[in-house]
């Protein structure tokens, strides 16, 4: 997975956005706004956007961005409030995957009816020295070089969430996510027989969830080191 990393200004705030420019042979099943569901795509876009965001618009906006990077065809499209700049990168045997975790809004998926969810105090990116989180969601993108059947992109699905929550978990935070996470899984297309199975024990859900796990479990730390730094300055 070759990331490009893009910068553009955006109501007077400096923002990153990661580009996958994947090319053509690649199935993906998204979560995502732009691009979600199952079906061929050529890049992927995971973009930064303001704490405070509000646009009602966030699919017309993404595909504004895309065009503005020279992306074109079927591609995916996420949104986040956490520096895309720290994006964590991790591979395991031929599973590549990139991971933006922001944690202000910690969720457990089940909750009784009008339980809100518990918020941390935002992160201030202007502060000095500048954090090293803020808020946002957890956004997962996995490269998988092998054709997955339709059954085993949706068990990568689960494979991944698991691995995601298993490594929030281990990071300290009671939660199974937050409520605006997305993923993206891409395999490659091919002639030969798609493989069946991408769970846990499988070949190569094993290594989604080894690869996912990893990610998410440094953009966790990293997300605790930026609260403790925040906390640590005077006025905190």
């Amino acid at each position: 997975m070759n990331l490009e990393t893009v910068w553009r200004e955006e109501d007077g705030t400096r923002l990153a956005a990661t580009v996958w420019r994947a090319g053509d042979g690649y199935r993906m099943i998204s979560s995502a706004l732009l691009g979600g569901g199952i079906g061929p795509a050529r890049w992927v876009l995971n973009a930064q956007v303001p704490g405070t965001y509000a646009r009602t618009d966030p699919v017309d906006h993404l595909e504004r961005l895309a065009e503005s990077y020279g992306l074109d065809g079927p591609g995916v499209g996420m949104l986040t409030a956490a520096p895309v700049s720290r994006t964590v990168r991790r591979d395991d045997g031929g599973v590549s995957v990139s991971a933006t975790v922001g944690l202000r809004v910690p969720t457990w998926a089940a909750s009784p009816p009008g339980t809100p969810d518990p918020e941390l105090a935002p992160i201030d990116l202007d502060a000095e020295p500048p954090p090293a989180w803020t808020p946002g969601t957890v956004n997962i993108v996995v490269a998988v070089p092998v054709p997955l059947s339709d059954a085993a992109l949706v068990n990568a699905v689960i494979t991944a969430t698991e691995a995601k929550t298993q490594a929030l978990l281990e990071a300290g935070y009671s939660c199974t996510g937050t409520a605006s996470d997305a993923i993206c899984i891409a395999s490659v297309t091919g002639d030969g027989a798609a493989e069946p199975f991408a769970g846990p024990r499988s070949t190569w859900g094993s290594r989604i969830a080894r690869a996912v796990h990893a990610a998410v479990h440094a953009g966790a730390l990293d997300y605790t080191a930026g609260l403790r730094a925040r906390d640590r300055r005077p006025d905190g």
